[in-house]
């Protein structure tokens, strides 16, 4: 009991810090945002590198989906430029994963202390957002470290080790497995950071690890497919091209998941850092595949969804 409370304690508070962060980055860069928008979707590249920028600033790549698909509904961006933009967004979000890689839980304390000052004497003022989004980032390594710390006696657990080692026999659970974890948080980064406190643990192997990622990815996808549903067909568009966009990289990696996995093991000394550098070149691989044929790319997902012609 203590072990599940521990960890559903740590679970709530890395949900809250990076809404909480979220909601101070975006209320930060709200402007910025959609003078961006409005200026730099002229080509797709341009509108790859503005949905990385807003992705970074706002530390959501659903949030940035869900505001392209707001934007492809009230007639602001077209179809090409709102793909631009999702590609870049799943290159930014690979910044959240990577500072959570990071061993910053000496950090927590004092950035949530900071922050939650600067929040209260800032209130809606910018130094009050940014204060905010300190106080979230705080909370959750708070929560990282909460969870790190439940689930160490779960290593002697029999019923989890053979839960997980299913997932390591079986690449394809994996995969769903990530995705409805995913899905269910509506975070791939938050996902994909449970996913290395599994690693750190030794509960689960780099490849169980790298193909759970493959499926946090098409995960997220569930938020803006949600979005979508109320908006015009042309938002639908933009979900459909979310999901498809993740549910081919993954299709790409997943029968090279071993040698990719032995690549990443080069890329950093520990196993969190490797699953994070998975991430990142997952996300990029699949941007770069996919940027040089978007307009192809567009007439599928047009195919998939087609037109409104009413």
């Amino acid at each position: 009991m203590a072990i599940i409370l521990g960890a559903l304690a740590g679970l709530y508070m890395l949900l809250r810090g990076m809404q909480v962060m979220k909601g101070g980055l975006e209320n930060l860069s709200r402007a910025k945002m959609r003078r961006v928008l409005a200026t730099m979707t002229a080509t797709p590249v341009t509108a790859a590198l503005s949905g990385m920028l807003l992705t970074m600033l706002a530390q959501s790549s659903t949030a940035i989906s869900v505001l392209a698909i707001g934007f492809v509904n009230a007639g602001l961006l077209n179809l090409v430029q709102a793909i631009g933009i999702l590609l870049g967004a799943n290159v930014g979000t690979c910044v959240t994963v990577q500072l959570i890689s990071f061993n910053l839980y000496r950090l927590a304390l004092p950035a949530a202390t900071a922050g939650a000052a600067l929040w209260l004497l800032g209130r809606n003022s910018p130094y009050g957002q940014a204060g905010r989004a300190l106080f979230g980032f705080g909370v959750v390594f708070a929560g990282l470290w909460l969870m790190a710390s439940a689930l160490v006696p779960l290593q002697q657990a029999p019923w989890l080790t053979e839960t997980l080692v299913s997932l390591g026999q079986s690449p394809v659970l994996a995969v769903l497995a990530g995705a409805l974890a995913s899905a269910l948080l509506h975070s791939s980064a938050a996902a994909t950071g449970i996913v290395m406190l599994l690693t750190n643990q030794q509960l689960i192997s780099l490849p169980t690890a790298v193909a759970l990622v493959l499926g946090n990815n098409i995960g997220t996808c569930f938020t803006a497919v949600l979005a979508s549903l109320s908006g015009s067909r042309a938002g639908k568009q933009v979900a459909a091209a979310h999901v498809l966009l993740n549910l081919l990289g993954a299709l790409l990696f997943l029968p090279l998941l071993e040698p990719f996995s032995a690549l990443v093991e080069y890329t950093a000394g520990s196993i969190p850092r490797q699953v994070a550098n998975a991430h990142t070149l997952f996300n990029i691989i699949s941007s770069l595949v996919v940027l040089p044929v978007i307009y192809p790319f567009t007439a599928l997902v047009r195919l998939i969804v087609p037109d409104d012609r009413r």
